[in-house]
């Protein structure tokens, strides 16, 4: 074997080695996203039921929390479906009454529940917080009565003003939401929380739309923190969380992230 041949072999063999190489990290990727995967409590193929008011008929939007946390999901490996059940105005009772209809009819493995923003802020045509715990307890046992588990979501603010008459009065349905979640074994994300953490980091910044458009209804910064509080609720983690938000960004900015929905 001459020089030449000598060196088309080694090139060959180098390109050998490197394919073998490239084949190997990209197997040792694909496993680690199913592992990771397989630790969730939300399974490849299972569908998403979100139940709501405005913000979550809006949140079905290319650009919505919904899409955000179905595409974040698949980001890390797990096809889901969402079902939106979002209907402006809505207040628990009337969630409650509709439960069947939209959500228990359509089999989903989980739904997400976000009520109580209307039940306040509605005012003399709200639900009083008596009413408004027995209307989310029945919501939450008809589920898993059905085998549905439920994700509670504690309710985004009514003005981003946390010392406002409306907030304040928010708190109480908020605390029972939370421990209704404890009693019923259902997980938890804590939307008020991060979204008034998120306002108070970015301090005299804030001009009172920095995550909504009008104080109640989500941007697609507020989006966003819905979908990062559900994704964490579903127990990813800060690295996985990082992925989703890699994909949120690189979405085209016409279509939005992908995702199934019926």
């Amino acid at each position: 074997m001459n020089y030449k041949q000598e060196r088309i072999q080694g090139m060959r063999t180098m390109m050998s080695v490197w394919r073998m190489t490239v084949a190997a990290l990209v197997i040792g990727t694909l496993g680690w996203t199913a592992a990771r995967a397989a630790d969730l409590p939300i399974k490849d193929g299972q569908k998403i039921a979100f139940m709501g008011d405005s913000i979550t008929a809006a949140g079905a939007g290319p650009k919505g929390y919904l899409r955000l946390v179905i595409s974040g999901l698949e980001a890390n490996g797990v096809k889901a479906t969402a079902i939106p059940a979002g209907i402006s105005g809505h207040k628990s009772n009337q969630m409650l009454a509709r439960l069947e209809r939209d959500v228990l009819n359509k089999k989903p493995d989980w739904m997400t529940l976000s009520c109580g923003v209307n039940d306040v802020w509605h005012g003399a045509r709200g639900v009083p917080l008596d009413q408004y715990k027995l209307n989310i307890t029945k919501i939450v046992e008809q589920c898993q009565a059905a085998g549905v588990k439920v994700m509670i979501l504690t309710s985004t603010m009514i003005g981003e003003d946390q010392k406002n008459e409306n907030n304040q009065k928010l708190v109480a349905y908020n605390e029972f939401l939370q421990t209704l979640a404890k009693e019923k074994n259902c997980l938890l994300a804590d939307l008020n929380a991060d979204m008034q953490a998120a306002i108070a980091k970015a301090g005299a910044e804030k001009k009172g739309k920095l995550l909504t458009t009008d104080g109640v209804h989500m941007n697609p910064a507020g989006n966003e923190m819905m979908a990062t509080g559900v994704l964490k609720a579903f127990g990813l983690s800060e690295e996985q969380i990082e992925k989703a938000k890699k994909c949120w960004a690189e979405a085209p900015r016409a279509g939005g992230p992908g995702g199934k929905a019926k």
